[in-house]
């Protein structure tokens, strides 16, 4: 799964790795996103890429309550055809999420904590997570209006992890290659044979692990320092 992950990169710089026009809303960087908070996703709108801001963990547009966004901030890439909550967006709404790295936890032998790794490119360059975005509208009222303003939401798609990431965990964000943008975005495929090929564990040399600190445990703390290699003494025991 992906439940904590890195963007810290500026907007410019994103959309530029993206060849996108920027974002019109502007977010802080963090070093520890984490489940609910808003984060870029890059989109295809009339054959031009962009960059906009999402909640992360998708509210489906037929949720009566937007709380269920928290229980869908992963989607698996084995069932998306057949979840209610991801087949229609499957087919239109997809996208790219950007990200520096991940986290990963791990579980040690007699250790009452587990180890958390960063998990990012040995060339330093951005991910770009396969995710799937929706607008949520609000419930309707007694006349059969919609209420609220809408919520663009988004999703990360999962995969079997690659021979790194096995060595922390059985699952992993799928990360597109450069080659695979232009068909993923493209509103128009429908495709979903040719698509669902995509969705598959990135080659090992893609992905690097480092033990960080457990500093990252805490969703308050959102710092540069929480991607530094833990000393020995912060290693978990």
């Amino acid at each position: 799964m992906c439940g904590r992950f890195v963007s810290a990169s500026p907007p410019d710089e994103i959309a530029r790795y993206f060849d996108a026009a920027a974002p019109e809303a502007l977010l802080e960087p963090s070093y520890n996103v984490a489940p609910t908070n808003d984060v870029y996703a890059v989109l295809s709108d009339g054959g031009v890429r962009r960059v906009d801001a999402f909640h992360w963990g998708l509210v489906p547009a037929w949720a009566k309550d937007p709380k269920v966004g928290s229980r869908m901030i992963n989607a698996r890439a084995e069932t998306l055809a057949t979840k209610n909550a991801f087949k229609p967006a499957l087919k239109r709404r997809r996208c790219l999420i950007p990200a520096d790295g991940f986290y990963e936890w791990k579980k040690l032998p007699d250790a009452k904590r587990k180890q958390p790794y960063f998990v990012h490119r040995p060339d330093g360059e951005p991910f770009a997570f396969a995710g799937l975005w929706e607008v949520w509208r609000g419930p309707k009222d007694a006349e059969g209006n919609r209420t609220g303003e809408p919520l663009r939401s988004c999703t990360i798609i999962t995969t079997d992890a690659n021979a790194v990431m096995s060595e922390v965990h059985d699952r992993m964000p799928v990360i597109l290659p450069p080659a695979a943008w232009d068909d993923w975005l493209d509103p128009d495929n429908d495709d979903l044979d040719t698509l669902g090929k995509l969705l598959v564990p990135a080659p090992p040399g893609v992905t690097e692990l480092t033990a960080v600190s457990t500093q990252v445990n805490s969703v308050r703390n959102k710092g540069a320092e929480l991607i530094e290699p833990a000393s020995p003494d912060e290693l978990v025991s």
